[in-house]
């Protein structure tokens, strides 16, 4: 058989450990959208969304160790009805050409087992998103740096600059250090923003090639990370499945007797620990539920005429940096109101569109008329390009 697409065995097919794989990103995405909308009336709930990766992570975190924990398998796992287990590998020497899944048992997952389980579902792609967020901006910073130069070059507003300059020797020292500190930081985002691409790259080619080695039934494993634990995925019994219940029941007891003190401590101690077990439980069940049913009654309540006629509004882009100062240019006088060319008062103001500067009306259509280009900035410019300012300077 080439592919196991069968629901027989004890060995999941591909398509389920497929969607136990992508149910966490799609969880995430239906709370991401769920929390933004109801942030639109809550707008605390924007510290939610600004941490993001550590609001989940943290999330995660508890449902993932209350799986592993109860039911020897993650929390999507769990749902699709699988278990965790460990893999004994017993190779007879006079047997190693036979069929290897007869030296193959499974036993429960050791404690290591589950912490390093936990690292693998939460604590890793955490920091894979951490870095995807630094690649990104250091890549959109290449990029502006190609198109504008590096942000040390660029001109800021005069006004900034004189308080620099009036500050500078109070403040040396505390200049070195900080510039030692973002050339350091600095450094390390450029090595992130090299070496990311290939890391990526391989950690999903590895993927891939599991994923397919599992499709054609040439291994038991569908991850890496399982690979490296020496766990199976395996389909629950329907004996495991009614003996859940009194697995979890034990546990708590177990927990409740552990509790020491007085009388009215350990009361109390009960019940906080049954509103955990009760908060917890409906997490578990509940959540995906919850967050789905939302987005179907928004699509429900949304009309199909405005789906398909209303744009899509999406938030308007940050605008450009300040242009690169060209050292053979005009220098910039410090009162802003003085025109660069004549370093007189404008007289009817006009802006250069390819640099954003302000002069005189008639230097600026001089110089571009004589030279073609911005005085500052030297960036190519025809007289097409010079814009009058309407307003009171």
């Amino acid at each position: 058989m080439l592919f196991q697409v069968g629901g027989q065995g004890t060995r999941p097919t591909f398509f389920e450990m497929a969607a136990a794989h992508q149910l966490p990103a799609s969880l995430r995405g239906a709370l991401t959208y769920s929390i933004g909308v109801l942030a639109l009336r809550r707008p605390f709930l924007h510290k939610v969304l600004d941490y993001e990766d550590e609001f989940f992570a943290l999330l995660m975190l508890v449902l993932e160790t209350h799986s592993l924990r109860t039911t020897d398998a993650s929390f999507a796992e769990s749902l699709y009805g699988l278990r965790r287990r460990a893999v004994n590998m017993k190779v007879k020497k006079d047997n190693i050409h036979s069929n290897s899944g007869g030296g193959i048992n499974h036993s429960g997952l050791e404690k290591r087992q589950k912490v390093l389980s936990v690292v693998f579902l939460v604590i890793l792609p955490y920091f894979k998103s951490k870095l995807h967020s630094i690649y990104n901006r250091e890549r959109e910073a290449r990029l502006q740096a190609s198109l504008w130069g590096h942000d040390d070059e660029r001109f800021n507003d005069i006004d900034v600059a004189d308080r620099e300059e009036d500050s500078l020797v109070s403040r040396g020292t505390s200049n070195a250090d900080s510039s030692v500190r973002a050339q350091l930081t600095k450094k390390i985002l450029k090595f992130i923003g090299a070496c990311y691409p290939w890391v990526h790259a391989s950690v999903e080619g590895l993927s891939f090639s599991y994923q397919l080695l599992y499709l054609l039934d040439a291994t038991g494993f569908y991850s890496l990370g399982l690979h490296a634990l020496g766990i199976h995925v395996c389909r629950a019994t329907g004996q495991e499945l009614m003996d859940t219940s009194s697995r979890i029941s034990k546990i708590r007891s177990r927990e409740r007797e552990r509790l020491r003190g007085p009388p009215w401590l350990k009361t109390l101690q009960g019940v906080l620990l049954n509103c955990t077990y009760t908060m917890l439980d409906y997490a578990q069940t509940g959540l995906i539920a919850a967050v789905f049913f939302f987005k179907m009654m928004e699509w429900w309540y949304q009309s199909a005429e405005e789906r398909m006629s209303a744009p899509t509004v999406y938030p308007p882009p940050p605008p450009p940096p300040p242009p690169q100062v060209a050292k053979e240019g005009i220098p910039l006088p410090q009162d802003r109101t003085l025109c660069p060319l004549c370093s007189q008062k404008r007289a009817n103001p006009s802006v250069v569109t390819v640099s954003g500067f302000v002069f005189c009306y008639a230097c600026i259509f001089k110089y571009v008329s004589q030279y073609k280009r911005c005085p500052v900035t030297l960036l190519p410019a025809t007289v097409d390009q010079i814009r009058r300012l309407f307003h009171d300077m």
